[in-house]
């Protein structure tokens, strides 16, 4: 092994190690892994961000942004309600809810067609009385088998198609990854809508009860003229009754309501302080203020304000910052009232608290605050539908217009980037969707992370690495077959999918397939499809795709929570297309 293949071996390591590590968000770790092979000499400092204007990445984001104005046009709501049955059987509503999130994703980013069905699923699951963790678990492993249906459905058949157009002059084309990724597609949801679904971990009661209904209610107190409120703010209020855990909402004086937000209004005599707090704590802050009881009501929301189920996307800027260091009220106008991390509800949330994807938070404000605010933070609500979200604006536009790309693609009119984005400034000059929405829409972790990895990916073969390790395998040839080198590639490439995410695992597992087919002497087109098919079965943890780790709080999961199923799953993906990959593509 020469230096530059030591040097380059040894930084894919320690890139792997870090993506696993997972104390550094993957967009950084790519990019200190491509500064890293500048240093080196691996990768000339003129190409180290040619990974950045790469076709993949700009198609990419051109599904980000058409992903963005479909969901905008309500397309998954009127889906959903036209296919999802709100009772019956249960095995039918986890396998209707499986059908459209696989038919989205194939067409979406996974994320994108997730979050339209995820307040879907979560309405299903609580009219039928069922922990949503039976119905959740399934819709992010549907997006991941929708995705191996299309070229656009996961950046892993992107990253794959380009190093076929490298190797042999042509990439693949929309739907050449229809016949294996739609068989596996159609076999993953019949598994997981008749079987998968029981293997899934239950805790404690059938029935997950929402953030927005544990025990917390509204009491009014009127304020006397000897209560010590008098002359205080707001915020002063609050904080005289702190020790209590109660916390105020609002100030009523006559026909005019100020929020908690308004932290500088001063109490006078007759106001009505309404307060939020746990039924124990309720007594002592009344005490406290000497409020005179008015009534008690059993719901967080109170008069003009209201309450919405948010989950932290992937795009959230609020993700790795403390709860209690954010300005709520100050910055955004609203109150945080709960919040839900991996199954476990924190009403009051503790001082160290830290959000990351897939929290839920319990948000409390008026309803033109939360519309504009919750797309602002990346936030998806969970169960209220009300809040103005879904625009259904000039739907029929957004989806002539994404038609007409895919077909533009598929009939080799124009290349997949150059169609979709021919797509997004359509719907961007004919108002379907704002420009400033358009740019919200991309994931910019994902596109660093892509624009980063391609280069370094890149480091293995200009180095001779993915040779090496080609060879180390093709050993095996004379005790193993064919299909069971293939399928100890997929096995590799799977396990590194669970850890590492996936568009990460195909930049490096790529090229030692090519490598490996050239050194078997057999069309390489099996062993990309097998590639391909692998770095998006990230089933087993919920760190190996977004997807995963989005359903992971409102779910209620826990780490080891995906084995059960994630396990059975990869297991039918590795048997299935190991039979039915050499009936597609010539091994």
């Amino acid at each position: 092994m020469t230096g530059e293949q030591l040097q380059a071996s040894a930084l894919i390591l320690a890139t792997l190690g870090l993506f696993a590590w997972g104390r550094l968000r993957y967009d950084l770790v790519a990019l200190l892994a491509l500064i890293a092979t500048v240093y080196l000499d691996l990768v000339p400092v003129k190409e180290a961000f040619a990974g950045f204007v790469h076709p993949a990445v700009i198609t990419v984001i051109a599904v980000l942004i058409l992903s963005h104005a479909l969901a905008e046009s309500g397309i998954g709501s009127w889906l959903a309600d036209r296919l999802v049955p709100r009772d019956g059987p249960l095995w039918q509503q986890i396998g209707s809810l499986c059908v459209v999130e696989a038919l989205l994703s194939a067409v979406m980013n996974n994320v994108g067609a997730l979050a339209l069905m995820l307040p879907v699923a979560i309405v299903v699951a609580r009219n039928a009385k069922r922990s949503p963790a039976l119905f959740l678990m399934p819709l992010a492993f549907a997006s991941l088998l929708g995705g191996l249906v299309t070229l656009i459905g996961t950046p892993p058949n992107l990253i794959v198609s380009n190093y076929r157009e490298q190797l042999l002059g042509e990439p693949y084309h929309l739907f050449d990854f229809a016949p294996v990724g739609g068989t596996l597609a159609v076999l993953g949801v019949a598994f997981i809508a008749l079987v998968g679904w029981r293997l899934i971990p239950l805790r404690g009661s059938a029935e997950q009860t929402p953030l927005s209904q544990l025990g917390d209610y509204i009491s009014e107190g009127r304020v006397p003229r000897a209560s010590p409120a008098i002359g205080l703010t707001l915020r002063e209020v609050e904080k005289r009754i702190a020790k209590t855990e109660a916390r105020v909402v609002a100030l009523i004086r006559g026909e005019r309501t100020f929020p908690a937000t308004a932290w500088w209004v001063k109490v006078t005599p007759g106001d009505v302080l309404m307060l939020e707090s746990a039924p124990r704590a309720i007594d002592p802050a009344q005490k406290l203020l000497q409020l005179e009881a008015i009534e008690r009501r059993e719901t967080l929301a109170a008069g003009p304000l209201n309450v919405v189920e948010a989950l932290i996307g992937p795009s959230s800027p609020l993700t790795g910052q403390r709860a209690d260091a954010i300005q709520w009220r100050r910055s955004y106008g609203v109150n945080l009232l709960g919040v839900g991390q991996h199954g476990h509800v924190e009403k009051h949330p503790r001082h160290d608290l830290t959000l990351s994807i897939g929290d839920v938070l319990l948000l409390q404000g008026d309803d033109a605050r939360l519309a504009s605010l919750l797309p602002s933070l990346g936030l998806l609500p969970l169960a209220d539908r009300d809040l103005g979200l879904q625009h259904g604006r000039r739907p029929s536009v957004s989806l002539i217009a994404f038609g007409l790309a895919l077909l533009a693609s598929a009939i080799g009119l124009a290349p997949p980037q150059i169609a979709l984005m021919s797509a997004v400034a359509a719907v961007v000059v004919l108002g379907c969707l704002k420009l400033d929405e358009a740019y919200r829409a991309i994931d910019w972790p994902v596109v660093v992370l892509l624009g980063a990895m391609l280069p370094v990916g890149g480091t293995l073969e200009s180095t001779g690495t993915t040779q090496l390790f080609a060879g180390a395998l093709l050993g095996l040839r004379e005790e193993l077959s064919l299909i069971l080198v293939m399928a100890l590639l997929m096995a590799v490439t799977m396990l590194l999918s669970n850890v590492v995410n996936n568009a990460a695992t195909a930049v490096m597992m790529a090229p030692l397939a090519i490598d490996l087919a050239q050194g078997l002497s057999t069309d390489p087109d099996a062993f990309l499809m097998a590639v391909a098919v692998a770095a998006s079965s990230a089933f087993m943890t919920p760190i190996g795709h977004q997807s995963n780790t989005l359903v992971m709080g409102p779910g209620g999961y826990r780490f080891w929570d995906y084995w059960p199923l994630g396990l059975p799953m990869q297991l039918l993906i590795l048997a299935v297309s190991v039979v039915i990959l050499p009936l597609f593509w010539q091994l």
